[in-house]
């Protein structure tokens, strides 16, 4: 593997502080031509990509979870992958491989982002996650809500993961009770 493409990948962390500062143009069109590159199951391209800048819709997003989205308000900029349902039974699948195109390309422009699930989650007792995501932005009911990508110049830094720690032991030969020999 290219060392610099292994680097990026050890690189990349989920950020949840971001500066105050507009993410350019420019690198936002480079995010949704990566959101757009992914493979997809049988060609059926189900993935949708709402690009979010504008501040009182962040802040409302932020409320999309009971837990772990209060961050999104202080983004510049999310991204809500969906995809129809209709199209494909293989949406998820889909929407996550766009996702994780989207979060490399972003390290690599040096910017961070974090992945926040919202299929199968609660915003109240009463209503899930989708539901207000799809109620706050104007989703169609057959569209499949995965995630919302929340975008920004660091304000935190974290370590890069330490290849000697990856869960090598977890990676088999063959067999499932076969471990890959890695020496």
């Amino acid at each position: 593997m290219n060392q610099d493409i292994l680097n990026l990948f050890l690189k990349r962390r989920s950020i949840r502080k971001f500066k105050d500062k507009k993410i350019e143009t420019e690198k936002v069109k480079q995010l949704i031509q990566a959101a757009l590159l992914p493979p997809s199951s049988h060609g059926r391209y189900p993935c949708r990509h709402i690009i979010v800048d504008d501040k009182k819709l962040l802040l409302q997003l932020s409320k999309s979870k009971l837990h772990g989205s209060a961050f999104i308000a202080n983004a510049p900029l999310a991204i809500i992958v969906i995809a129809d349902k209709m199209r494909s039974d293989a949406w998820v699948e889909d929407t996550s491989i766009a996702s994780t195109y989207i979060m490399l390309i972003a390290e690599w422009m040096g910017l961070g982002c974090c992945w926040i699930k919202t299929r199968e989650r609660k915003h109240s007792e009463s209503k899930s996650s989708e539901e207000f995501i799809r109620e706050t932005l104007g989703i169609p009911d057959h569209f499949g809500v995965l995630a919302i990508l929340a975008l920004g110049y660091p304000d935190e830094t974290k370590s890069p993961v330490n290849i000697d720690n990856l869960l090598y032991d977890q990676v088999f030969y063959n067999r499932f009770d076969e471990k890959y020999p890695m020496e």
